[in-house]
């Protein structure tokens, strides 16, 4: 047995903490138990009740955690990976583009920092994305991107100039954008009321369990999204 009463090969909560804590900043205790709660990881448990973690468990861990950060994938989705796993397979991790600022070589995501605290210069930005200046210049005048404190940009911002600059390239107009930038605030607004009474629980998991619900009904409502458009471009196309 180890000094803290658990077999040799396993950890406590506070152990694996403190081994995730600087590759995953905002990991807590709560939520740790969170996702154990979500049926994602089954650590054992002491007599008395502690909780052990196995190397097994703190890789599955790690998994869950860079999964979310890296992919933005809601649990339900981390979770099918994970069965896909304990049957032997290899599960299909979907993600939006990343800029190749955030990228090493062999295609993963970089380790040496989280995925939002990338901090990325304008000439940067425009680098990555491919926008010319007057066309930063106007997604940031209808309110589509906007420098955080220093005027870098974040790893969210790149993405969406990115995503932008393809729409761009296809014809539109930074002024044909604005409509997406009022849509996402009132579906973000939207979700934000849906789950705000869970998150004012004084149940120390309910705003981990309210940040898996908004994800679980954002990746719905993208969905629906998608299908109006492509219902609307059949009606009008005549197809």
């Amino acid at each position: 047995m180890t000094a803290a009463g658990l077999p040799y090969g396993m950890a406590s909560i506070g152990t694996v903490l403190a081994s995730l804590k600087p590759e995953f900043p905002d990991v807590s205790i709560s939520k740790i138990r969170f996702l154990e709660s979500e049926g994602l990881l089954t650590p054992r448990r002491t007599p008395s009740g502690y909780r052990q973690f196995s190397a097994v468990d703190v890789e599955r861990l790690r998994y869950v955690l860079a999964a979310q950060r890296d992919h933005y994938l809601p649990l339900k989705v981390i979770k099918d990976h994970l069965d896909a796993i304990d049957r032997g397979l290899e599960p299909a991790t979907p993600s939006a583009r990343l800029p190749r600022a955030l990228v090493s070589t062999n295609g993963s995501a970089r380790d040496a920092a989280p995925v939002r605290d990338i901090r990325m210069t304008r000439a940067e930005l425009l680098a990555e994305s491919g926008l010319e200046a007057s066309d930063l210049t106007e997604l940031e005048q209808y309110g589509l991107l906007s420098a955080g404190p220093g005027g870098y940009f974040d790893a969210d911002s790149a993405l969406i100039a990115t995503t932008a600059g393809e729409l761009l390239a296809a014809g539109l107009e930074p002024r044909h954008l604005r409509p997406f930038r009022t849509a996402a605030e009132r579906e973000s607004s939207l979700i934000a009321q849906l789950v705000s009474a869970q998150a004012r629980q004084r149940d120390p998991d309910a705003r981990e369990r309210a940040g898996a619900t908004a994800a679980a009904v954002s990746a719905t409502v993208l969905r629906l999204h998608a299908l109006l458009v492509k219902a609307g471009l059949r009606r009008e196309l005549g197809r």
